[in-house]
Protein backbone atom coordinates (compact mmCIF):
# COMPACT_ATOMS: atom_id res chain seq x y z
CA UNK A 1 0.00 0.00 0.00
CA UNK A 2 1.36 3.51 -0.73
CA UNK A 3 1.11 6.61 1.17
CA UNK A 4 2.40 9.71 -0.78
CA UNK A 5 5.42 11.33 1.13
CA UNK A 6 6.02 14.14 -1.26
CA UNK A 7 6.49 14.60 -5.01
CA UNK A 8 9.92 12.16 -5.22
CA UNK A 9 9.00 9.61 -2.55
CA UNK A 10 6.28 6.77 -1.61
CA UNK A 11 6.08 4.89 1.62
CA UNK A 12 4.66 1.26 1.30
CA UNK A 13 2.48 -0.02 3.97
CA UNK A 14 1.09 -3.78 4.31
CA UNK A 15 -2.34 -4.03 5.53
CA UNK A 16 -1.09 -4.71 9.52
CA UNK A 17 0.25 -0.87 8.92
CA UNK A 18 3.99 -1.50 9.58
CA UNK A 19 6.25 0.95 6.87
CA UNK A 20 7.98 -1.58 5.37
CA UNK A 21 10.52 0.59 2.74
CA UNK A 22 11.23 3.79 1.19
CA UNK A 23 10.91 4.09 -2.77
CA UNK A 24 11.05 6.59 -5.44
CA UNK A 25 7.97 8.02 -6.71
CA UNK A 26 7.60 10.21 -9.56
CA UNK A 27 3.77 11.70 -10.54
CA UNK A 28 3.07 12.39 -14.32
CA UNK A 29 3.57 15.93 -15.16
CA UNK A 30 0.06 15.64 -16.23
CA UNK A 31 -1.36 15.14 -12.54
CA UNK A 32 -3.44 18.12 -11.77
CA UNK A 33 -3.20 18.26 -8.04
CA UNK A 34 -0.63 17.45 -5.66
CA UNK A 35 -0.72 15.00 -2.96
CA UNK A 36 -0.48 15.68 0.54
CA UNK A 37 3.07 15.44 2.48
CA UNK A 38 1.64 12.86 4.32
CA UNK A 39 -2.22 10.66 5.49
CA UNK A 40 -3.41 7.88 6.56
CA UNK A 41 -4.81 5.24 4.37
CA UNK A 42 -8.12 4.25 4.72
CA UNK A 43 -7.28 0.71 6.25
CA UNK A 44 -11.42 0.07 5.09
CA UNK A 45 -10.35 -0.73 1.87
CA UNK A 46 -7.79 -3.53 3.35
CA UNK A 47 -8.99 -6.70 4.11
CA UNK A 48 -6.31 -8.32 7.02
CA UNK A 49 -7.10 -11.74 5.67
CA UNK A 50 -8.63 -13.49 2.64
CA UNK A 51 -12.27 -14.36 2.79
CA UNK A 52 -13.78 -17.85 2.85
CA UNK A 53 -15.92 -18.50 -0.76
CA UNK A 54 -18.18 -21.11 -1.56
CA UNK A 55 -16.89 -22.62 -4.65
CA UNK A 56 -18.63 -25.53 -6.16
CA UNK A 57 -17.32 -28.76 -7.63
CA UNK A 58 -19.03 -28.78 -11.32
CA UNK A 59 -21.14 -26.13 -13.02
CA UNK A 60 -24.89 -27.00 -13.24
CA UNK A 61 -26.11 -25.53 -16.97
CA UNK A 62 -29.40 -24.11 -17.00
CA UNK A 63 -31.86 -25.47 -19.75
CA UNK A 64 -30.91 -22.56 -22.17
CA UNK A 65 -27.14 -22.88 -21.88
CA UNK A 66 -27.52 -26.31 -22.32
CA UNK A 67 -29.91 -25.65 -25.77
CA UNK A 68 -26.80 -23.29 -26.59
CA UNK A 69 -23.87 -25.84 -26.03
CA UNK A 70 -25.86 -28.66 -27.47
CA UNK A 71 -26.58 -26.56 -30.78
CA UNK A 72 -22.77 -25.55 -30.77
CA UNK A 73 -21.45 -29.01 -30.62
CA UNK A 74 -23.65 -29.75 -33.34
CA UNK A 75 -22.24 -27.67 -35.79
CA UNK A 76 -18.61 -28.82 -34.80
CA UNK A 77 -20.16 -32.57 -35.72
CA UNK A 78 -21.88 -31.38 -39.04
CA UNK A 79 -18.72 -30.17 -40.34
CA UNK A 80 -16.43 -32.81 -38.40
CA UNK A 81 -14.21 -30.17 -37.02
CA UNK A 82 -12.07 -30.09 -34.61
CA UNK A 83 -12.52 -27.19 -32.74
CA UNK A 84 -12.41 -27.27 -28.56
CA UNK A 85 -15.13 -24.99 -27.76
CA UNK A 86 -14.54 -23.66 -24.54
CA UNK A 87 -16.79 -20.84 -22.28
CA UNK A 88 -14.32 -18.72 -20.91
CA UNK A 89 -14.08 -16.04 -18.25
CA UNK A 90 -17.09 -14.58 -16.14
CA UNK A 91 -19.16 -16.90 -16.95
CA UNK A 92 -17.41 -19.76 -15.39
CA UNK A 93 -15.71 -17.68 -12.30
CA UNK A 94 -19.57 -16.79 -11.70
CA UNK A 95 -20.86 -20.42 -12.35
CA UNK A 96 -18.38 -21.62 -9.94
CA UNK A 97 -19.57 -19.59 -6.87
CA UNK A 98 -23.41 -20.28 -7.93
CA UNK A 99 -24.15 -17.19 -9.31
CA UNK A 100 -26.16 -17.13 -12.76
CA UNK A 101 -24.41 -15.64 -15.48
CA UNK A 102 -25.95 -14.45 -18.94
CA UNK A 103 -22.59 -13.11 -20.35
CA UNK A 104 -21.38 -15.89 -22.54
CA UNK A 105 -17.80 -15.70 -24.47
CA UNK A 106 -16.66 -18.79 -26.61
CA UNK A 107 -13.10 -19.30 -26.92
CA UNK A 108 -11.96 -20.87 -30.34
CA UNK A 109 -8.74 -22.59 -31.12
CA UNK A 110 -8.15 -23.35 -34.58
CA UNK A 111 -10.28 -20.45 -36.58
CA UNK A 112 -11.41 -17.09 -35.57
CA UNK A 113 -14.82 -16.27 -34.22
CA UNK A 114 -16.27 -14.95 -37.23
CA UNK A 115 -15.78 -18.10 -39.25
CA UNK A 116 -17.33 -20.06 -36.40
CA UNK A 117 -20.33 -17.22 -36.45
CA UNK A 118 -20.34 -18.61 -40.58
CA UNK A 119 -20.52 -22.17 -39.82
CA UNK A 120 -23.15 -21.97 -37.63
CA UNK A 121 -25.34 -20.11 -39.98
CA UNK A 122 -24.48 -22.68 -43.03
CA UNK A 123 -25.79 -25.14 -40.37
CA UNK A 124 -28.54 -23.00 -39.54
CA UNK A 125 -29.45 -22.90 -43.52
CA UNK A 126 -29.03 -26.79 -43.84
CA UNK A 127 -31.88 -27.32 -41.01
CA UNK A 128 -34.00 -24.85 -42.29
CA UNK A 129 -33.56 -22.54 -39.95
CA UNK A 130 -33.34 -18.86 -39.70
CA UNK A 131 -29.79 -17.58 -40.39
CA UNK A 132 -28.85 -15.05 -37.61
CA UNK A 133 -26.80 -11.55 -38.36
CA UNK A 134 -23.07 -11.22 -37.18
CA UNK A 135 -21.92 -8.62 -35.70
CA UNK A 136 -17.98 -8.07 -35.59
CA UNK A 137 -16.25 -5.89 -32.91
CA UNK A 138 -12.47 -4.97 -35.12
CA UNK A 139 -9.23 -5.16 -32.89
CA UNK A 140 -7.57 -1.81 -32.25
CA UNK A 141 -3.90 -2.55 -30.64
CA UNK A 142 -3.52 1.57 -29.67
CA UNK A 143 -6.48 1.14 -27.13
CA UNK A 144 -5.40 -2.00 -25.98
CA UNK A 145 -8.05 -4.21 -27.94
CA UNK A 146 -6.28 -7.28 -29.18
CA UNK A 147 -8.97 -9.34 -30.25
CA UNK A 148 -11.43 -9.69 -33.02
CA UNK A 149 -14.70 -10.85 -31.50
CA UNK A 150 -17.78 -11.90 -33.31
CA UNK A 151 -21.17 -11.93 -31.89
CA UNK A 152 -24.31 -13.24 -33.00
CA UNK A 153 -27.98 -14.89 -31.27
CA UNK A 154 -28.56 -17.90 -30.20
CA UNK A 155 -32.17 -19.01 -28.40
CA UNK A 156 -32.02 -15.25 -27.54
CA UNK A 157 -29.13 -14.76 -25.96
CA UNK A 158 -25.97 -12.99 -27.65
CA UNK A 159 -22.76 -14.89 -27.56
CA UNK A 160 -19.37 -13.53 -28.42
CA UNK A 161 -16.83 -15.68 -30.48
CA UNK A 162 -12.97 -15.42 -30.67
CA UNK A 163 -10.04 -17.27 -30.59
CA UNK A 164 -7.52 -18.44 -28.37
CA UNK A 165 -4.61 -16.55 -28.72
CA UNK A 166 -0.81 -15.99 -27.48
CA UNK A 167 1.12 -12.81 -27.75
CA UNK A 168 4.60 -12.22 -28.43
CA UNK A 169 6.28 -8.37 -27.83
CA UNK A 170 9.11 -7.15 -29.10
CA UNK A 171 11.61 -5.15 -27.64
CA UNK A 172 10.35 -1.87 -27.75
CA UNK A 173 6.64 -2.04 -28.20
CA UNK A 174 3.80 -2.90 -25.77
CA UNK A 175 1.68 -3.51 -28.49
CA UNK A 176 1.85 -7.81 -28.59
CA UNK A 177 2.33 -9.67 -32.16
CA UNK A 178 -0.96 -12.01 -31.74
CA UNK A 179 -0.62 -15.68 -32.97
CA UNK A 180 -3.31 -18.64 -32.60
CA UNK A 181 -2.30 -19.99 -29.15
CA UNK A 182 -3.05 -22.66 -27.02
CA UNK A 183 -5.82 -23.11 -23.95
CA UNK A 184 -2.77 -22.63 -21.58
CA UNK A 185 -1.44 -19.38 -23.20
CA UNK A 186 -4.54 -17.91 -23.72
CA UNK A 187 -5.00 -18.50 -19.94
CA UNK A 188 -2.15 -17.28 -18.76
CA UNK A 189 -2.72 -13.70 -21.08
CA UNK A 190 -5.92 -13.02 -19.00
CA UNK A 191 -6.30 -10.45 -16.51
CA UNK A 192 -6.86 -12.12 -13.57
CA UNK A 193 -6.45 -15.98 -12.18
CA UNK A 194 -9.86 -15.90 -10.78
CA UNK A 195 -11.00 -15.26 -14.82
CA UNK A 196 -8.82 -17.28 -16.86
CA UNK A 197 -11.25 -20.71 -16.46
CA UNK A 198 -12.37 -22.69 -19.06
CA UNK A 199 -15.47 -24.32 -19.33
CA UNK A 200 -14.88 -27.13 -22.19
CA UNK A 201 -18.09 -27.43 -23.69
CA UNK A 202 -17.07 -30.61 -25.61
CA UNK A 203 -15.95 -32.66 -22.82
CA UNK A 204 -18.23 -30.86 -20.04
CA UNK A 205 -15.28 -30.21 -17.57
CA UNK A 206 -13.76 -26.81 -16.06
CA UNK A 207 -10.12 -26.46 -16.70
CA UNK A 208 -7.78 -24.41 -14.34
CA UNK A 209 -4.48 -23.70 -17.11
CA UNK A 210 -2.95 -21.88 -14.68
CA UNK A 211 -3.12 -24.00 -11.53
CA UNK A 212 -4.02 -20.91 -9.54
CA UNK A 213 -7.47 -20.06 -10.88
CA UNK A 214 -10.00 -22.03 -8.68
CA UNK A 215 -7.31 -22.09 -5.38
CA UNK A 216 -7.54 -18.06 -5.50
CA UNK A 217 -11.27 -18.14 -6.18
CA UNK A 218 -11.51 -20.49 -2.72
CA UNK A 219 -9.08 -17.86 -1.27
CA UNK A 220 -10.93 -14.48 -2.23
CA UNK A 221 -7.65 -13.37 -3.49
CA UNK A 222 -7.34 -10.52 -6.88
CA UNK A 223 -4.13 -11.92 -8.35
CA UNK A 224 -3.31 -11.76 -12.14
CA UNK A 225 -1.62 -14.85 -13.91
CA UNK A 226 1.41 -13.70 -14.91
CA UNK A 227 3.92 -10.66 -13.35
CA UNK A 228 1.13 -7.95 -12.55
CA UNK A 229 3.12 -4.55 -13.68
CA UNK A 230 3.53 -6.81 -17.44
CA UNK A 231 0.12 -7.78 -17.34
CA UNK A 232 -1.10 -4.10 -16.41
CA UNK A 233 1.64 -2.36 -18.98
CA UNK A 234 -0.29 -5.11 -21.77
CA UNK A 235 -3.75 -3.52 -20.89
CA UNK A 236 -3.61 -0.86 -18.49
CA UNK A 237 -7.70 -1.42 -17.94
CA UNK A 238 -6.66 -4.49 -16.01
CA UNK A 239 -5.79 -2.47 -13.24
CA UNK A 240 -9.52 -0.73 -13.06
CA UNK A 241 -10.73 -4.41 -13.57
CA UNK A 242 -9.23 -5.39 -10.70
CA UNK A 243 -10.49 -2.86 -8.16
CA UNK A 244 -13.99 -3.83 -9.48
CA UNK A 245 -13.35 -7.47 -9.39
CA UNK A 246 -11.28 -7.29 -5.77
CA UNK A 247 -14.47 -4.91 -4.48
CA UNK A 248 -16.84 -6.70 -6.17
CA UNK A 249 -16.18 -10.06 -4.67
CA UNK A 250 -15.25 -8.96 -0.91
CA UNK A 251 -11.83 -10.09 -2.18
CA UNK A 252 -8.07 -8.86 -1.70
CA UNK A 253 -5.64 -7.61 -3.75
CA UNK A 254 -2.76 -9.28 -4.17
CA UNK A 255 0.30 -7.15 -2.48
CA UNK A 256 2.81 -7.49 -5.58
CA UNK A 257 -0.34 -6.74 -7.58
CA UNK A 258 -1.16 -3.38 -5.51
CA UNK A 259 2.65 -2.42 -5.77
CA UNK A 260 2.55 -2.87 -9.78
CA UNK A 261 -1.02 -1.10 -10.08
CA UNK A 262 0.45 2.12 -8.45
CA UNK A 263 3.61 2.48 -10.23
CA UNK A 264 4.68 5.07 -12.12
CA UNK A 265 4.67 3.64 -15.19
CA UNK A 266 1.04 1.57 -14.93
CA UNK A 267 -0.02 5.09 -14.12
CA UNK A 268 1.65 6.45 -17.15
CA UNK A 269 0.05 3.91 -19.37
CA UNK A 270 -3.59 4.15 -17.69
CA UNK A 271 -3.48 8.02 -18.57
CA UNK A 272 -1.61 7.73 -21.93
CA UNK A 273 -3.03 4.37 -23.01
CA UNK A 274 -6.43 3.87 -22.59
CA UNK A 275 -9.18 5.32 -24.25
CA UNK A 276 -11.93 7.50 -21.60
CA UNK A 277 -14.87 5.22 -22.73
CA UNK A 278 -13.11 2.19 -21.43
CA UNK A 279 -12.12 4.34 -17.71
CA UNK A 280 -15.73 5.78 -17.66
CA UNK A 281 -17.77 2.01 -18.24
CA UNK A 282 -15.36 0.12 -15.50
CA UNK A 283 -15.49 3.34 -13.06
CA UNK A 284 -20.04 3.41 -14.05
CA UNK A 285 -19.57 -0.66 -13.22
CA UNK A 286 -17.85 0.56 -9.97
CA UNK A 287 -20.30 2.73 -8.91
CA UNK A 288 -23.75 1.32 -9.85
CA UNK A 289 -22.04 -2.26 -8.60
CA UNK A 290 -22.72 -3.55 -4.63
CA UNK A 291 -19.46 -2.15 -3.11
CA UNK A 292 -18.90 1.55 -4.73
CA UNK A 293 -16.72 2.55 -1.33
CA UNK A 294 -14.52 -0.15 -1.38
CA UNK A 295 -13.43 0.46 -5.20
CA UNK A 296 -13.13 3.96 -4.98
CA UNK A 297 -11.07 3.48 -1.99
CA UNK A 298 -8.78 1.26 -3.69
CA UNK A 299 -8.46 4.12 -6.83
CA UNK A 300 -7.32 6.02 -4.03
CA UNK A 301 -5.31 4.35 -2.08
CA UNK A 302 -3.29 2.94 -5.10
CA UNK A 303 -2.66 6.46 -5.84
CA UNK A 304 -4.78 6.82 -9.57
CA UNK A 305 -8.22 9.41 -8.14
CA UNK A 306 -6.32 12.48 -10.48
CA UNK A 307 -5.62 10.22 -13.36
CA UNK A 308 -9.07 8.16 -13.66
CA UNK A 309 -10.93 11.44 -12.89
CA UNK A 310 -8.50 13.90 -14.27
CA UNK A 311 -8.93 17.37 -14.09
CA UNK A 312 -8.46 20.39 -16.47
CA UNK A 313 -5.78 23.18 -15.65
CA UNK A 314 -6.13 26.59 -13.54
CA UNK A 315 -9.23 25.30 -11.25
CA UNK A 316 -10.86 28.12 -9.16
CA UNK A 317 -10.87 28.31 -6.26
CA UNK A 318 -7.55 25.80 -6.00
CA UNK A 319 -8.48 22.23 -5.19
CA UNK A 320 -6.73 21.24 -1.90
CA UNK A 321 -4.33 18.47 -1.17
CA UNK A 322 -6.86 16.10 1.20
CA UNK A 323 -9.36 16.33 -1.67
CA UNK A 324 -9.48 12.62 -3.09
CA UNK A 325 -9.65 11.74 0.62
CA UNK A 326 -12.08 14.03 0.70
CA UNK A 327 -14.37 12.69 -2.03
CA UNK A 328 -14.20 9.14 -0.51
CA UNK A 329 -15.50 10.30 2.71
CA UNK A 330 -18.30 12.17 1.00
CA UNK A 331 -19.23 8.66 -1.01
CA UNK A 332 -18.65 6.52 2.42
CA UNK A 333 -21.06 8.71 3.97
CA UNK A 334 -23.54 8.59 1.17
CA UNK A 335 -23.27 5.40 1.35
CA UNK A 336 -24.14 4.69 4.46
CA UNK A 337 -26.92 7.03 4.76
CA UNK A 338 -29.10 5.22 2.18
CA UNK A 339 -28.33 1.75 3.68
CA UNK A 340 -29.65 3.38 6.82
CA UNK A 341 -32.51 5.41 5.14
CA UNK A 342 -33.72 2.58 2.90
CA UNK A 343 -31.59 1.78 -0.72
CA UNK A 344 -35.57 0.89 -1.94
CA UNK A 345 -36.35 5.01 -1.71
CA UNK A 346 -34.13 5.43 -5.07
CA UNK A 347 -34.49 3.74 -8.30
CA UNK A 348 -31.22 2.48 -10.09
CA UNK A 349 -30.71 5.51 -12.05
CA UNK A 350 -31.30 8.27 -9.18
CA UNK A 351 -28.87 6.25 -6.80
CA UNK A 352 -26.09 5.55 -9.58
CA UNK A 353 -26.14 9.67 -10.16
CA UNK A 354 -26.37 10.63 -6.28
CA UNK A 355 -22.97 8.06 -6.00
CA UNK A 356 -21.43 10.47 -8.48
CA UNK A 357 -22.99 13.46 -6.45
CA UNK A 358 -21.69 12.54 -3.19
CA UNK A 359 -18.21 11.33 -4.74
CA UNK A 360 -17.87 14.77 -6.40
CA UNK A 361 -19.52 17.13 -3.54
CA UNK A 362 -15.77 19.15 -2.79
CA UNK A 363 -15.93 19.76 -6.30
CA UNK A 364 -19.32 21.51 -6.20
CA UNK A 365 -17.91 25.16 -5.61
CA UNK A 366 -15.35 24.24 -8.21
CA UNK A 367 -15.29 26.04 -11.72
CA UNK A 368 -12.93 26.17 -14.81
CA UNK A 369 -12.92 28.33 -17.81
CA UNK A 370 -14.13 26.68 -21.43
CA UNK A 371 -14.63 27.78 -24.70
CA UNK A 372 -15.36 32.06 -24.86
CA UNK A 373 -13.81 32.47 -21.10
CA UNK A 374 -17.34 30.94 -19.92
CA UNK A 375 -17.36 28.98 -16.43
CA UNK A 376 -17.96 25.47 -16.16
CA UNK A 377 -18.15 23.11 -13.38
CA UNK A 378 -15.13 21.18 -12.90
CA UNK A 379 -18.03 18.06 -12.28
CA UNK A 380 -19.04 18.74 -15.76
CA UNK A 381 -15.42 18.30 -17.10
CA UNK A 382 -14.77 14.83 -15.04
CA UNK A 383 -18.46 13.03 -15.83
CA UNK A 384 -18.41 14.44 -19.75
CA UNK A 385 -14.39 14.28 -20.82
CA UNK A 386 -12.59 12.05 -17.60
CA UNK A 387 -14.87 9.46 -17.67
CA UNK A 388 -17.01 9.98 -21.40
CA UNK A 389 -20.38 9.46 -19.71
CA UNK A 390 -23.65 10.63 -21.18
CA UNK A 391 -24.18 14.67 -20.96
CA UNK A 392 -27.00 13.77 -19.36
CA UNK A 393 -25.71 12.57 -16.21
CA UNK A 394 -23.58 15.76 -16.11
CA UNK A 395 -26.01 17.92 -15.91
CA UNK A 396 -28.05 16.23 -13.80
CA UNK A 397 -25.20 16.00 -11.17
CA UNK A 398 -24.53 19.56 -11.83
CA UNK A 399 -28.11 19.85 -11.20
CA UNK A 400 -27.81 18.18 -7.88
CA UNK A 401 -25.38 20.07 -6.51
CA UNK A 402 -26.97 23.29 -7.44
CA UNK A 403 -30.03 22.03 -5.77
CA UNK A 404 -28.09 21.00 -2.78
CA UNK A 405 -27.16 24.29 -1.60
CA UNK A 406 -30.76 25.86 -1.97
CA UNK A 407 -32.49 22.95 0.13
CA UNK A 408 -29.40 24.15 2.71
CA UNK A 409 -30.59 27.66 3.03
CA UNK A 410 -33.98 26.42 3.48
CA UNK A 411 -33.98 23.48 5.84
CA UNK A 412 -33.26 25.72 9.04
CA UNK A 413 -36.99 27.54 8.17
CA UNK A 414 -38.77 23.76 7.48
CA UNK A 415 -37.08 23.16 10.91
CA UNK A 416 -38.11 25.90 12.69
CA UNK A 417 -40.92 26.99 10.94
CA UNK A 418 -39.67 30.36 11.13
CA UNK A 419 -40.58 33.49 8.78
CA UNK A 420 -38.53 32.64 5.70
CA UNK A 421 -35.56 35.23 4.72
CA UNK A 422 -34.03 33.74 1.37
CA UNK A 423 -31.45 35.80 -0.71
CA UNK A 424 -33.08 36.35 -4.05
CA UNK A 425 -29.82 37.19 -5.47
CA UNK A 426 -28.81 33.60 -4.27
CA UNK A 427 -32.16 31.57 -6.13
CA UNK A 428 -31.70 33.85 -9.25
CA UNK A 429 -35.74 34.90 -8.36
CA UNK A 430 -37.41 37.70 -7.79
CA UNK A 431 -39.72 36.80 -5.32
CA UNK A 432 -43.20 38.02 -5.36
CA UNK A 433 -44.88 40.33 -2.60
CA UNK A 434 -47.11 37.74 -1.45
CA UNK A 435 -47.57 36.26 1.67
CA UNK A 436 -44.93 35.18 3.78
CA UNK A 437 -46.71 31.96 4.76
CA UNK A 438 -46.40 30.93 1.64
CA UNK A 439 -42.56 32.06 0.53
CA UNK A 440 -41.70 28.46 2.14
CA UNK A 441 -44.08 26.78 -0.18
CA UNK A 442 -43.54 28.75 -3.51
CA UNK A 443 -39.69 28.36 -2.99
CA UNK A 444 -39.64 24.63 -1.95
CA UNK A 445 -42.03 24.23 -5.23
CA UNK A 446 -39.92 26.40 -7.69
CA UNK A 447 -36.67 24.37 -6.58
CA UNK A 448 -38.63 20.77 -7.19
CA UNK A 449 -40.03 22.07 -10.54
CA UNK A 450 -36.19 22.32 -11.33
CA UNK A 451 -34.75 18.75 -10.14
CA UNK A 452 -38.16 17.05 -10.52
CA UNK A 453 -37.75 13.31 -9.82
CA UNK A 454 -34.47 13.71 -8.61
CA UNK A 455 -35.37 15.71 -5.48
CA UNK A 456 -35.20 13.24 -3.37
CA UNK A 457 -31.80 12.58 -4.14
CA UNK A 458 -30.80 16.47 -3.87
CA UNK A 459 -32.59 16.28 -0.74
CA UNK A 460 -29.89 13.53 0.80
CA UNK A 461 -27.08 14.85 -0.95
CA UNK A 462 -27.82 18.10 1.12
CA UNK A 463 -28.00 16.08 4.71
CA UNK A 464 -24.31 15.67 4.05
CA UNK A 465 -23.57 18.74 4.23
CA UNK A 466 -26.67 20.03 7.23
CA UNK A 467 -25.89 20.89 9.58
CA UNK A 468 -22.80 20.68 9.23
CA UNK A 469 -20.20 19.35 6.91
CA UNK A 470 -18.10 15.70 6.91
CA UNK A 471 -14.72 16.36 8.46
CA UNK A 472 -12.05 13.50 7.25
CA UNK A 473 -10.32 14.28 10.39
CA UNK A 474 -12.79 12.87 12.67
CA UNK A 475 -13.39 9.86 14.22
CA UNK A 476 -15.60 7.20 11.88
CA UNK A 477 -17.47 6.43 14.90
CA UNK A 478 -18.44 10.26 14.99
CA UNK A 479 -19.17 10.24 11.03
CA UNK A 480 -21.55 7.16 11.82
CA UNK A 481 -23.26 8.85 15.12
CA UNK A 482 -24.01 12.26 12.53
CA UNK A 483 -25.42 9.68 10.02
CA UNK A 484 -28.22 9.43 12.09
CA UNK A 485 -28.97 13.03 12.47
CA UNK A 486 -28.69 13.43 8.79
CA UNK A 487 -31.18 10.63 8.53
CA UNK A 488 -33.81 12.56 11.01
CA UNK A 489 -33.15 15.56 9.10
CA UNK A 490 -33.93 13.39 5.09
CA UNK A 491 -37.18 12.35 6.51
CA UNK A 492 -38.19 15.49 8.70
CA UNK A 493 -37.63 17.63 5.28
CA UNK A 494 -39.68 14.85 2.68
CA UNK A 495 -42.61 15.03 5.24
CA UNK A 496 -42.51 18.53 4.84
CA UNK A 497 -42.21 18.45 1.11
CA UNK A 498 -45.25 15.95 1.18
CA UNK A 499 -47.39 17.68 3.91
CA UNK A 500 -46.99 21.06 1.32
CA UNK A 501 -48.60 18.69 -1.21
CA UNK A 502 -45.79 19.34 -3.77
CA UNK A 503 -44.27 15.99 -4.48
CA UNK A 504 -44.89 16.02 -8.01
CA UNK A 505 -45.07 19.44 -8.63
CA UNK A 506 -43.28 19.77 -11.90
CA UNK A 507 -46.39 18.50 -13.57
CA UNK A 508 -48.32 21.60 -12.22
CA UNK A 509 -49.80 23.23 -15.49
CA UNK A 510 -50.39 26.48 -15.39
CA UNK A 511 -53.81 28.36 -15.43
CA UNK A 512 -53.46 30.97 -17.84
CA UNK A 513 -52.03 30.44 -21.21
CA UNK A 514 -49.82 33.19 -22.64
CA UNK A 515 -52.39 34.64 -25.19
CA UNK A 516 -54.81 35.67 -22.14
CA UNK A 517 -51.47 37.36 -20.35
CA UNK A 518 -50.98 39.02 -23.22
CA UNK A 519 -54.68 40.58 -23.38
CA UNK A 520 -54.31 41.26 -19.80
CA UNK A 521 -50.55 43.20 -19.95
CA UNK A 522 -52.63 44.87 -23.65
CA UNK A 523 -49.32 43.15 -25.57
CA UNK A 524 -49.36 42.71 -28.99
CA UNK A 525 -47.21 40.04 -29.49
CA UNK A 526 -44.99 37.80 -26.74
CA UNK A 527 -41.76 37.48 -25.90
CA UNK A 528 -39.35 38.15 -22.61
CA UNK A 529 -42.40 40.44 -20.62
CA UNK A 530 -44.79 37.35 -21.03
CA UNK A 531 -42.34 34.55 -20.06
CA UNK A 532 -41.79 36.73 -17.14
CA UNK A 533 -45.32 36.89 -16.43
CA UNK A 534 -45.57 33.16 -16.50
CA UNK A 535 -43.00 32.51 -13.94
CA UNK A 536 -44.74 35.31 -11.78
CA UNK A 537 -47.94 32.82 -12.39
CA UNK A 538 -46.21 29.64 -11.50
CA UNK A 539 -45.43 31.30 -7.40
CA UNK A 540 -48.70 32.30 -7.57
CA UNK A 541 -50.06 29.26 -8.50
CA UNK A 542 -47.81 27.76 -5.70
CA UNK A 543 -49.09 30.37 -2.84
CA UNK A 544 -52.74 29.76 -3.91
CA UNK A 545 -52.99 25.46 -4.75
CA UNK A 546 -56.70 26.10 -4.92
CA UNK A 547 -56.61 28.90 -6.92
CA UNK A 548 -58.85 29.23 -10.36
CA UNK A 549 -57.45 30.54 -13.46
CA UNK A 550 -59.66 33.75 -12.90
CA UNK A 551 -58.75 34.80 -9.33
CA UNK A 552 -55.18 34.16 -10.67
CA UNK A 553 -56.16 37.01 -13.83
CA UNK A 554 -57.64 39.57 -11.29
CA UNK A 555 -54.27 39.12 -9.82
CA UNK A 556 -52.43 39.78 -12.79
CA UNK A 557 -54.85 43.01 -13.61
CA UNK A 558 -54.10 44.30 -9.65
CA UNK A 559 -50.28 43.99 -10.60
CA UNK A 560 -50.35 45.68 -13.44
CA UNK A 561 -52.77 48.66 -12.34
CA UNK A 562 -50.18 49.20 -9.03
CA UNK A 563 -47.50 49.32 -11.57
CA UNK A 564 -48.92 51.67 -13.91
Amino acid sequence: MQIALNSNYCLYRCPTHRLLQLQPFLLPCSTAFRFPTLRPLHCKSMALSPPSVQVRDSIDLTPKETQIFQKLLLVVRHFSLRTQLRVAGGWVRDKLLGKECYDIDIALDDMLGREFCEKVNDYLSCTGEEKQGIGVIQCNPDQSKHLETARMRLFDEWIDFVNLRSEDYSENSRIPTMRFGTAEEDAYRRDLTINSLFYNINTSSVEDFTGRGIEDLKSGKIVTPLPPKDTFLDDPLRVLRAIRFGARFGFILDEELKLAAGCDDVRAAIADKISRERIGHEIDLMISGNEPVKAMTYICDLLLFPIVFSLPPDVKPAISEECDRLCIDYIDAGWNLIQLIGSSTFNDEQRRLYLYASLFLPFRKTLYKGGKARKIPVVNHIIRNALKLRASDADMVVSIHCAVEKFISLIPFIESSESIQISEAEWGIEILDLPVTSKLRILTGLLLREIKGFWRVALMVSTLLYPNDINHTQDISKNNFQLDKRRKVFEMVENAILGLGLEEVWELKPLVNGKDIMNVLQLKSGGPLVRDWQQKQIQWELAHPSGTAEECLDWMRQKRAKRE
